[in-house]
């Protein structure tokens, strides 16, 4: 049964490293939250060791000048993994061909083409128009406010064709300040449930935590499963891909799910336990905001 606490202090000591979400956890798209930062530079000042787990599509140094924006100190986390890192690496080994269809908004998203060092030549990759494609590379949507059936037309195209779809960020939504938006794996999802295949790297797949593993190594720090914490506010991706890897979870309810679990300061129990019943989840913990 998931245990309700007031503060990550209260657990913290139980584990060496936290593999910690970003949106809905330490911002919330525009600035940070003060006790979550807090709450990080604490953990870290008695040696833990704080990775950023992150479902964007942008490359880490690119994450890293995003959260200088909002206002997150350097000194709230180690290192950084993110379902770009992930996905690039997978598109430069060739999974959807040389040549792709490109999704998202390309004055953000440019990065993800930059060059990446892989092991063996890397895929020489082109962006062309969708009749051309071998493969689609979705980083978002091209509107984030609009519905994502917009794009039926082009997925039953390119489902005819055959084409994988590389979805760099599995998440369905965001809130973007007091704004919802789409995200890539909404069209991920979408694409799927037309008959198309869809190639997943972020949360709560297998790759980014293979990924989130290997950024702790390079810390110096090899540690099993018990002791590290993933913490984030999305049952579907941050819990369920904890749930996976069976390591410990703490789920922020006051983010994406605040309406559901009546989330203020902390969630209503009733209201919490109906909702991860709902989306058949099992944190081993919840707290309203991450303090």
């Amino acid at each position: 049964m998931t245990q309700i606490i007031q503060s990550l202090s209260e657990i913290s000591d139980r584990y060496e490293a936290l593999f910690v979400d970003l949106w809905g956890c330490l911002h919330n798209g525009v600035t940070a939250f003060p006790d979550a930062v807090a709450a990080m530079q604490t953990y870290r000042a008695k040696g833990g060791k704080v990775v950023l787990v992150t479902n964007s599509p942008k490359p880490r140094a690119g994450v890293a000048e995003q959260l200088v924006q909002f206002g997150v100190p350097e000194d709230a986390y180690d290192t950084i993994a993110t379902s770009g890192d992930s996905a690039r690496t997978a598109m430069f080994r060739g999974v959807v061909g040389s040549s792709v269809y490109f999704m998202g908004e390309w004055a953000r998203d440019a990065g993800f083409f930059e060059p990446i060092g892989i092991v063996g030549d890397p895929a020489p990759i082109t962006r062309v128009p969708l009749t051309e494609a071998e493969g689609i590379v979705c980083c978002g949507p091209f509107d984030p406010m609009a519905d994502p059936s917009e794009n039926r037309a082009d997925f039953l195209y390119a489902k005819q064709k055959g084409l994988k779809l590389l979805c760099a960020n599995p998440d369905i939504v965001v809130d973007r300040g007091d704004r919802r938006e789409w995200c890539a794996g909404a069209l991920a999802r979408l694409y799927t449930e037309m008959g198309g295949e869809s190639l997943y790297f972020g949360k709560p797949h297998p790759p980014i935590y293979d990924l989130a593993r290997r950024r702790l190594t390079e810390l110096g720090k090899d540690v099993g499963n018990t002791a590290i914490l993933a913490i984030g506010d999305g049952a579907l991706t941050d819990i369920r891909g904890a749930m996976g890897e069976d390591i410990d979870s703490l789920f922020i309810s006051g983010g994406l799910a605040a309406k559901e679990t009546r989330t203020v300061e902390q969630p209503d129990p009733d209201a919490l336990s109906h909702y991860l019943k709902k989306e058949m989840s099992n944190p081993t913990y919840a707290i309203g905001h991450l303090r």
